[in-house]
């Protein structure tokens, strides 16, 4: 449920190039940097530093899981994931004060779910991320970041280069089965541990693992209706 934003809760309002008429043709304008003011300053380096910071994670499963299997991903980048994915609360702060236009619940919603896996299960549990389902959560959390991060970046800084928009809207067509499912599987396998510690807390993820059906289908029709408004604005700027 939490493998990419339903809402772009780091977008605000970006420059796009105008039209310009010269002879009674329409021509592109060109596409200028405003980023002067603070805030805006403030939000292309946060999308900067998470992007770069969720492609070492990236790079790490890449090098790490031919070289020494699933089975030892963990001790070479849980612990720099797990504050990575902290420093995303950051996200909640945004939406709250309005730095961004999100709506706080979904937003706190996804970034929760993400902050349960890496401190309430996999750092509880350390064993479960021996399990296939832990690395290729963390691939499919990362391209996905890496992506909608870039995305950001790019639109706050005045440019839209058109294949992270493309990577941005059909990418999630592999990376939300392949992240939800193994973020199903991690809290499915941390029922029986959470038993042993605390009941009560196996009876929480049991609640959660029955939210994730409904909630990922939520999300995933969002991401749909993004895209279709996305595709739609491109055809409307085709036919002018």
């Amino acid at each position: 449920m939490s493998t990419s934003a339903p809402e772009d809760p780091l977008e605000t309002s970006s420059p796009r190039s105008r039209a310009h008429t010269v002879s009674g043709t329409k021509t592109p304008g060109p596409k200028v940097l405003q980023s002067s003011s603070p805030k805006k300053q403030y939000l292309i380096l946060y999308n900067f530093i998470s992007a770069l910071s969720w492609l070492v994670v990236l790079g790490r499963i890449v090098l790490l899981v031919p070289l020494v299997g699933f089975g030892r991903v963990y001790p070479g980048v849980g612990y720099f994931t797990k504050w990575t994915q902290t420093v995303a609360l950051l996200e909640v702060v945004h939406a709250a004060t309005g730095i961004v236009r999100a709506p706080i619940s979904t937003t706190a919603m996804q970034v929760a779910s993400r902050i349960l896996l890496v401190w309430g299960i996999v750092n509880a549990f350390p064993s479960l991320a021996k399990s296939a389902a832990y690395s290729s959560m963390l691939l499919a959390w990362s391209v996905t970041e890496v992506i909608r991060y870039s995305f950001f970046t790019f639109n706050l800084s005045g440019y839209s280069p058109g294949f992270i928009s493309w990577l941005r809207y059909n990418m999630f067509f592999v990376l939300y089965p392949l992240g939800i499912s193994s973020e199903c599987w991690l809290i499915y396998k941390a029922i029986g541990p959470a038993r042993e510690v605390r009941v009560e807390f196996a009876w929480v993820l049991q609640l959660i693992l029955l939210v994730y059906v409904p909630g990922s289908y939520i999300l995933f029709t969002h991401m749909m209706a993004q895209r279709r408004k996305v595709l739609r604005g491109k055809q409307a700027q085709k036919t002018l």
